[in-house]
C-alpha cells in the first residue's frame, strides 16, 4: 500500500505540475468572464470531458505510435523534456499565459480551455513518461484526479483569484514553471543515462 502510494504521488505532482492550473486561473477567469453561471457551468463541462478523453486517448495510443514510428522511451524523455523545458522557461520570461483568448470564445469549452490549456504538449510529454515509469492504471488515476481537482477549482475560480488575487496567482505560477523546468531536466538526463549505459555495456 505505501508503494503504491508513493506511485501514485510520484505520478500525480509531476501531471499537477505540468498542468499547473493555479497558473491558468486568472486565463480561464478571463475566458468566461462575460459568461452567464449556466453557460460558465457548460463551459468547465466541455473543457473536462475534453481534456479527459484527450489524456485518456493519448494514454491508451501513445505508446503503440511510438513503437510504429521507431520511438523508444528515452528518445521520447529527450525530447519531450527539452519541449517541457522549452515551455517553462518561456513560460518564466512571459508574464501571461500564450494561449490566452479574448472572453466568450466560441466553444471555449473545447479550444482553447479542454485543448491545449489543461491537457498541452507538457501534460502529454508528462503522461507517455509516467505510463511507461509507474504504469498504466496509476497514471489513469493521477490525470482523472488531477482533471477532477481542476473542475474544483475553476468553479470556484472568482473565489480563488480573489483570495490569491491576480498578481499571487502568476507568481504560484512561475514557481510552478521552474518546477516544470527542474522536472524537465531530470528526464532528459534520465534519458540521456538509459541511452548511454547499453551503448557503453
Amino acid at each position: 500500500m505505501k508503494h503504491f502510494i508513493l506511485f501514485f504521488l510520484e505520478t500525480f505532482i509531476p501531471l499537477f505540475v505540468a498542468i499547473d492550473m493555479i497558473g491558468l486561473l486568472p486565463v480561464y477567469v478571463n475566458i468566461t468572464q462575460s459568461l452567464t453561471d449556466k453557460e460558465r457551468k457548460k463551459v468547465l463541462f466541455q473543457s473536462l470531458v475534453t481534456a479527459t478523453l484527450i489524456a485518456l486517448g493519448f494514454i491508451l495510443i501513445g505508446k503503440a505510435v511510438f513503437n510504429f514510428l521507431g520511438i523508444t522511451i528515452s528518445d521520447f524523455q529527450i525530447a519531450g523534456g527539452l519541449v517541457l523545458l522549452v515551455l517553462a522557461i518561456m513560460d518564466l520570461l512571459t508574464s501571461q499565459k500564450s494561449e490566452e483568448r479574448p472572453a466568450g470564445t466560441s466553444f471555449s469549452g473545447v479550444v482553447p480551455i479542454g485543448v491545449p490549456l489543461i491537457i498541452g504538449p507538457a501534460v502529454l510529454t508528462t503522461v507517455i513518461i509516467q505510463v511507461d515509469t509507474h504504469g498504466l492504471w496509476i497514471t489513469i488515476m493521477a490525470i482523472l484526479c488531477n482533471i477532477f481537482l481542476i473542475g474544483i477549482i475553476f468553479s470556484k475560480s472568482h473565489w480563488f483569484i480573489k483570495i490569491l488575487g491576480e498578481n499571487g496567482a502568476k507568481a504560484i505560477s512561475k514557481i510552478i514553471s521552474l518546477l516544470l523546468a527542474a522536472i524537465a531536466v531530470m528526464m532528459i538526463r534520465i534519458g540521456l543515462v538509459s541511452l548511454l549505459i547499453p551503448a557503453s555495456r
